[in-house]
Parts: C-alpha cells; sequence; structure tokens
C-alpha cells in the first residue's frame, strides 16, 4: 500500500474485540471509510454503523460489493466458520479471515486435533465421542480429572474441566442429554487435564508467511483465582513475563509453524489469525485448543500496545503481500472486563451504564464496549461482558492500577469484575 492509499475498511462483529480493531484500524494514516456490522453503541462513536448482523452472510456480501468496500476484517469466529470469507473472496473482495476450510480448526475440535497430530505438535491426548454411553464407559476406565469439550462452537462455554467423575458426567449430560449446545455438542471430545500456565500466542498468518503478535494471557473462570464456571473471558494482559525469547521462538517453531504448513499441506490458503491457546506444563507448551480469529479480550490489550499501522498488515495479510514488521509500545497493558449480572449462566439488560467518559479520560485508558446499547437516551447494558477497561503503562503495576481506576469509575446495577487480572504479572515483576 502507497502512502497516498486510502483504504475502505468493514469490520464484522459487535463486540469489545471489534472496538479495539476498529480503534486500531482508525489510527492508520490510510485509512478511509470505517464501517462496522452490527458494531455497538460505543463503536458508533469510532466508526460507521452498519445494520446488519455478523452472521447475515447475504447482507454484508451485498453491502460490501455496492459500496466498494476494500478490505473486510472478520471479528467472530461464526461467519468465518459460515463461509463469509468464500463468499467475499468469490467476488474478488481482500478478506482478512480465513476461508470456512481454514475456520474448522476452531470449528470443529475434532479436525484440530486430527491437524495438530499430523504436525506433530505437541497437545493433550484426546477421544471423540457421539454418544453418551460410550463417553460414560471411557471416562470410568480412564477416570477424572479431565476435559470435557463440545466439538462446534459454542460461544467460549462448551468447554468443562471436570475435577471429578460427577462432574465430568454432567457435562456430557449437558451435551448429550439436555442438548445444551446444540448441534456444537452432537460431538464430545474427553481430553486429558493438563496443569500448568495458560497462554495465548496470536499469528498474523498469511499464506506460509507467519508474524506472531506479542503473547497474551486471559482468565477465563468468572471469579478471583481460577474459581466459577469457564466464560467467554473475564480479563487479559500482555506481554507476558514468563516468556522470554527462547519460549517465544519454540512456540513458533514447534507449534505455529508446523500448524500453518500441515494446514498448506491440506491445500488450505489461510489468511488471518491463528490464535494458539497453549497450557506451559512441567513438560513442556501443549496446546489446548485452536482459534482462527483475534481472541477476545486478548485483543484488548494487545492493540492498544501495537505501534505499527494496523491496517498494513492487515491488508498485507489479506492480499498475500510480504507481511510488515511490527513495533510495540514498551511496557505492559491490562484489560478487565465488567460483565452483567448472572454472567456467564445469564445477563442483565437494560441496567443503565454512568461513568464511561470519566473513565475513558484518565491517562492511559480506553474503555472498548461490548454488549452495551443506547435506549431513551441512556448507556444501557445489552448482554454478558459489557466492556473492558484497558489500562497501558511502564508496568504491570502500573497498567493494573489505571485499568482499576478506570473499572471504579464506571458503574452500572450488578456489575461484576476480577480483581485479580495480572495480579501475578505484577508480583514478577517485583519479584514476588
Amino acid at each position: 500500500m502507497t502512502d497516498d492509499e486510502r483504504r475502505d475498511v468493514l469490520v464484522v462483529g459487535g463486540g469489545g474485540r471489534e472496538h479495539a480493531l476498529v480503534r486500531g484500524l482508525a489510527r492508520s494514516a490510510r485509512i478511509g471509510r470505517l464501517c462496522c456490522a452490527p458494531g455497538n453503541a460505543g463503536i458508533a462513536a469510532d466508526a460507521e454503523i452498519i445494520a446488519l448482523g455478523a452472521e447475515d452472510l447475504p447482507g454484508l456480501t451485498a453491502f460490501v460489493e455496492k459500496e466498494r468496500i476494500d478490505l473486510v476484517v472478520v471479528g467472530p469466529e461464526a461467519p468465518l466458520v459460515s463461509g463469509l470469507g468464500d463468499k467475499l473472496r468469490e467476488r474478488g473482495v481482500a478478506v482478512f479471515g480465513p476461508n470456512a476450510d481454514g475456520a474448522l480448526l476452531e470449528g470443529s475440535k475434532t479436525f484440530a486435533k486430527q491437524v495438530m497430530y499430523a504436525a506433530g505438535v505437541p497437545t493433550g491426548q484426546a477421544a471423540a465421542f457421539t454418544g453418551r454411553d460410550e463417553a460414560k464407559a471411557y471416562l470410568i476406565n480412564h477416570g477424572a480429572p479431565v476435559v470435557i469439550k463440545a466439538d462446534g462452537l459454542a460461544a467460549g462455554k462448551g468447554v468443562v474441566v471436570a475435577l471429578t467423575q460427577s462432574e465430568a458426567e454432567a457435562a456430557l449430560d449437558d451435551c448429550f442429554v439436555a442438548r445444551r449446545f446444540g448441534d456444537a455438542g452432537g460431538i464430545v471430545l474427553i481430553e486429558e487435564f493438563l496443569e500448568g500456565e495458560e497462554l495465548s500466542l496470536l499469528s498474523v498468518v498469511s499464506g506460509q508467511q507467519i508474524l506472531s503478535l506479542a503473547p497474551a494471557q486471559d482468565y477465563k473462570r468468572a471469579l478471583d483465582g481460577d474459581f466459577g464456571p469457564n466464560t467467554g473471558g473475564m480479563g487479559s494482559y500482555s506481554p507476558v513475563p514468563s516468556v522470554d525469547d527462547a519460549l517465544y521462538a519454540e512456540l513458533v517453531e514447534k507449534v505455529v509453524r508446523p500448524t500453518v504448513e500441515e494446514l498448506g499441506r491440506r491445500g488450505i490458503d489461510f489468511r488471518g489469525v491463528l490464535y494458539a491457546g497453549l497450557m506451559l506444563t512441567a513438560k513442556g507448551p501443549k496446546v489446548l485448543e485452536f482459534n482462527c480469529r483475534f481472541g477476545d479480550p486478548e485483543t484488548q490489550a494487545i492493540l492498544p500496545r501495537l505501534k505499527s499501522d494496523l491496517l498494513d498488515l492487515l491488508w498485507a495479510a489479506a492480499v498475500g503481500e510480504e507481511l510488515p514488521a511490527v513495533d510495540w509500545h514498551p511496557g505492559a497493558a491490562v484489560g478487565v472486563v465488567m460483565a452483567s449480572r448472572g454472567y456467564p449462566a445469564s445477563s442483565s439488560k437494560g441496567d443503565v451504564i454512568r461513568g464511561v467518559d470519566d473513565a475513558a479520560a484518565l491517562l492511559e485508558v480506553e474503555v472498548f464496549h461490548a454488549a452495551t446499547a443506547w435506549a431513551a437516551g441512556a448507556l444501557v447494558t445489552s448482554g454478558g461482558r459489557v466492556l473492558t477497561v484497558t489500562g497501558r503503562g511502564d508496568s504491570f503495576a502500573e497498567a493494573r492500577a489505571r485499568a482499576y481506576a478506570g473499572v471504579a469509575a464506571i458503574k452500572f446495577d450488578g456489575a461484576q469484575f476480577r480483581s485479580d487480572i495480572a495480579l501475578r504479572a505484577q508480583q514478577r515483576e517485583r519479584g514476588g
């Protein structure tokens, strides 16, 4: 892309991840028209809102053609798995996000395991089942703890870490009897339980090109100390102090590169983010899962640290140009998710949110909207994970203090958040 070119961009999605992408793209010197579908109340202040759902493939395709959008950046996994990338590329549109064949890495945990085994990528052992009785028989023979995973997309909630036999059986019943996850739970994986520190490594991939981003760590459990049910993510921070240069290089060469090469052997031209969810075990790093898009809430911690032009990077990946090197702001970023009452089992909608502008006015604090809307002139909650408040600083202590100062400025009935995001990183920083 030359210095004087402008690109019209559509971001697909309406969560905190998409707000972070919109903010990052808006900073580009080469951004033209910036749209988001369907967006949310906060994104509306940074981009033109298009009233189309993220899974409205015909509507999105028609809009992109009619408005001659140059680049489509797909945030959520569901439209990618459904083939939005395929439909747009058939029409000559540049897309950041894989086609359906590449998105199957996230759309089917069984497929992802097959790719990992074929690529020689370190991962836990797993067995797949299509019925409760055979799964229960396997469980009786192998015992707990295990991890029960619905094979398909379940909005980040189809994974249960079962520490006991009864918890594991209840998770199987949720999939096979209660059909809690619908068709996504028609196949269930029973996977080896791995212990250690979790890590997210997101890599921009274009064919066989790889550019791995700064590592991040997210928090899946709802409550402090990693207690409570799994969620879509309650916070994140970047970088990760335990990942030195040697470990970073090992992850790229033993996890990311073999996976990308295996996708190529299968004829899959992957253009988008390959997200490796990892566990740093006593026996070395192992892959827990692959995702096919930017993580949420990791993106809200990673992109505020990106000094380079995000549009240049995503455009190059989408069209197959050489990926540019990227520079990062020094220090750390910490993102804290504020969720509504009842999350993750349910969510409270319509609660008035106050103090967002006060939080955003604080030094080095950004507020990314997720489940927000306008009602009768007031900003209100519209789902489970409502906002991510991100603080940036020279140290984890400074970034945490800024993030939580932002959280303290925001009020809505039933607001819940974890108080320990990046606490371990701060302690390591101090030698604790």
